[in-house]
């Protein structure tokens, strides 16, 4: 039994540390997501569900929840934002290649018909995160539509 609160005691110790030394936070001022916006030209519509359903994740600037404030649940939101800005980071449009653009927007349409995204996680704490079929389809559809602009724009001249 001893041993029990001497382990349960060193968790809290741990737990409560942790508070003082929380990760560094995803924010930084300024217009993230201009260039992407301007050069693929999104609907209002998917303007909407990339800043509900991808910023914070993949851009410069993440809008926490108050929850953010409590160890270890803002180391794990921390690394979810670090693995998300390192497969697609809207803010770094500009600094993409054409064909990694092209294939950006492939993994975007492949992750959300597959439902992988946005991550349930996330859907699970901001219900209104979650897209619709009808969202899917459109997102979709704009992502083969932009492609194109893409493809062509790889074509030798």
């Amino acid at each position: 039994m001893k041993l029990l609160k001497k382990i349960s005691l060193a968790v809290v110790v741990v737990l409560v540390g942790m508070q003082f030394f929380s990760p560094t936070k995803n924010i930084s001022p300024g217009s993230h997501t201009e260039v992407f916006i301007k050069e693929t030209n999104p609907s209002a519509e998917l303007k909407t569900i990339f800043e509900n359903s991808c910023y914070d994740c993949h851009s410069n600037n993440t809008e926490y929840p108050w929850y953010n404030n409590i160890a270890p649940i803002s180391y794990l939101l921390a690394d979810h934002v670090k693995e998300g800005k390192k497969h697609l980071n809207f803010s770094e449009w500009q600094g993409y290649s054409l064909r990694k653009k092209d294939r950006l927007l492939e993994e975007i349409e492949e992750e959300v018909v597959d439902g992988n995204m946005p991550l349930n996680q996330y859907t699970f704490l901001h219900n209104d995160t979650a897209l619709t079929p009808n969202e899917v389809n459109e997102l979709v559809e704009w992502v083969r539509q932009t492609r194109i602009i893409y493809q062509l724009g790889k074509q030798p001249k």
